[in-house]
């Protein structure tokens, strides 16, 4: 890994993430930086790691899921570890927005039959009102 160093306000535009972000993740413990007085400096394993919990975020990984999988990061070991987890957790994660999605059709279906007897209801309603005022 390089020995490039970032500061916060680096990682900050370059990962399109906030300053507030990125020091919560390091009051989480997922991130390391060393210190320069009061400067945070931040290390090219830092910036992998920021890259690992935005994409984990995106699609829809919790924050502790993120961890699991950034003590998993071995570049040494070719990742092995790590990439056979995150497979498994992308699998557990497109079965929980397939049950998602048959809920959210099932819900459709409700609201369309409840929108269908509201209007039936109000029509019959309409129809006994205007055949009163007659």
């Amino acid at each position: 890994m390089s020995n490039q160093t970032y500061s916060i306000s680096d990682l900050s535009r370059e990962l399109d993430i906030t300053t507030r972000a990125i020091r919560f993740y390091e009051e989480q413990g997922l991130l390391a930086p060393e210190r320069r007085g009061l400067e945070r400096i931040y290390s090219a394993r830092d910036k992998v790691t920021l890259k690992l919990i935005l994409r984990g975020k995106r699609i829809g990984f919790s924050l502790a899921e993120c961890r699991e999988l950034i003590e998993l990061y071995d570049p040494s070991g070719g990742n092995l570890k790590q990439l056979n987890s995150m497979l498994a957790k992308i699998a557990e994660r497109r079965a929980q927005l397939e049950q998602q999605m048959l809920d959210i059709q099932q819900m459709h279906l409700e609201l369309d039959t409840a929108q269908e007897r509201c209007e039936q209801a109000l029509a019959a309603t309409l129809n006994q009102h205007n055949h009163n005022n007659r």
